[in-house]
């Protein structure tokens, strides 16, 4: 199989070639290292990356397959992690030059998990600076002159682009949905809780939640098999009975499912052509989509997300801004989180878990929220990252979300289907997801390596 044939394998496909000795390890390792030389230059995902250590690891992770040894689910696949997640081979350095060199000791959680599951750390993406609004170089693989979103943008580009098949991001607002809708892949935002953030930089902990972009659908439930889970470092995780996602995600439904269709209090904020292709969207999916109205109980939960998350930034960050100084956006940020009364925090945490109860009692009734990912395609420009206002209520919330490339906009450039699900059925959304895929069929999406299954 060619060199560039290898780079477009989806993890799953990757996964299984490996397994079966149809490529080798240090092939597809070299591999993807070919595409990050041709192309890293222009679209600038990564920030640190050693190629000597990945092939390091690739002949290791091929030695102990040749010996028999366990092999894990992601054995010889590469997968690129955001720069605010701590990694004990590679600087950590949050997208901020206040925090330059900073190196781990350890690996967070999710690393080593994806360790264990034989998975080559291939390098650390950018991010914007700690995660929030003030963007890096990194451009959309769709069109250079446009964002790839944040504040996961190296990690939604490097995917996008056939770097790597896996890679990690985080959302507090919507950095992981919205660069995966810029840059037309597939991406989740998970049950906030299902999948433990201890070492990754914290912005606030009723919000962060750790990401994933993928190729396909599949590999999105494969990473979610190596990376769920509790982690008594992380008090917000608990123990449940994990799911097998994979074998979720390949079941067929045991009825059709069904869809609402909401605009949400932001509908304003999409533009023309976005409005109208979700409205033609819903009305092409028939009887399966309901539109609804989520009500006046939910105008403020925009302004509630701010007040949450200023000040836990404002908490977290104020030991990392005290002897540098950060963007004039972060410090606007931090200053108005500052102000904040603590009676307002807490009824903002209070409202926040009455939109997530009255959100449960909806999605009783369907299997999966329709709305946009984005108001947009990816703007033009690099000084901006794009509107997060459509994830952002599902992120005050804790659902699971996804970000499906389904549709086109302007200039055929990716417009990102979102569905959100209800808490704790990340597997069941996923299926749900592939239902809708298959439904619509993949005309619209990525015909050259997106794969539903």
């Amino acid at each position: 199989m060619a060199d560039e044939r290898l780079a477009s394998l989806t993890a799953t496909e990757a996964a299984s070639k490996i397994a079966t000795g149809a490529i080798s390890i240090e092939q597809y390792a070299r591999a993807c290292l070919e595409r990050i030389d041709a192309f890293d230059r222009e679209i600038k995902a990564f920030v640190h990356i050693d190629r000597d250590h990945v092939l390091a690891q690739a002949r290791a992770l091929e030695k102990r397959r040749a010996e028999g040894r366990f092999i894990g689910a992601l054995h010889g696949v590469p997968v690129a992690i955001k720069d605010i997640i701590d990694t004990a081979d590679y600087a950590t350095e949050l997208g901020s030059p206040l925090c330059a060199g900073r190196r781990p000791r350890h690996d967070a959680t999710v690393v080593a998990k994806l360790r264990a599951a034989g998975a080559i750390i291939i390098g650390k993406t950018v991010t914007t600076e700690f995660a929030y609004y003030h963007p890096g170089p990194t451009r959309n693989p769709r069109d250079p002159r446009r964002t790839p979103g944040g504040s996961s943008s190296g990690s939604a580009a490097a995917v996008a682009s056939d770097m790597v098949p896996l890679a990690l991001g985080s959302q507090t607002n919507g950095s992981t949905i919205r660069p995966g809708a810029f840059c037309g892949v597939f991406a989740i935002k998970p049950t906030h809780g299902l999948i433990s953030r201890s070492g990754i930089l914290t912005l606030s902990p009723k919000l962060d939640h750790v990401g994933a972009f993928a190729r396909s659908l599949a590999d999105l439930a494969l990473i979610l098999d190596v990376i769920a889970g509790p982690d008594v470092a992380d008090p917000d995780t608990s123990p449940f009975a994990a799911p097998n996602f994979r074998e979720v995600q390949r079941e067929r439904p045991p009825l059709g499912p069904r869809f609402a269709f909401v605009r949400t209090p932001v509908w304003h904020k999409a533009d023309a052509d976005t409005r109208t292709a979700f409205e033609q969207f819903a009305r092409a999916l028939g009887p399966a989509a309901a539109e609804i109205d989520l009500g006046e109980i939910f105008a403020e939960a925009w302004d509630v997300h701010r007040t949450i998350m200023a000040t836990d930034m404002a908490h977290h960050l104020a030991s990392l801004v005290t002897h540098g100084e950060p963007s004039a956006t972060m410090r606007e940020l931090l200053a108005h989180g500052r102000s904040i009364k603590a009676l307002d925090y807490l009824a903002a945490v209070a409202k926040a878990d009455r939109y997530a109860a009255r959100l449960a009692e909806i999605l009783a009734e369907y299997d999966g929220l329709l709305t946009p990912a984005t108001a947009g395609v990816a703007p033009k420009g690099l000084n901006a990252t794009g509107d997060p206002a459509f994830c952002t209520l599902w992120t005050l919330t804790g659902l699971p979300s996804l970000s499906l490339p389904l549709l086109r906009g302007q200039d055929g450039l990716p417009l990102g289907v979102q569905l959100v699900g209800a808490a704790g059925q990340d597997a069941v959304l996923l299926r749900t997801a592939a239902a809708l895929v298959s439904m619509v069929g993949e005309a619209n999406a990525r015909p050259a390596t997106d794969r539903a299954s």
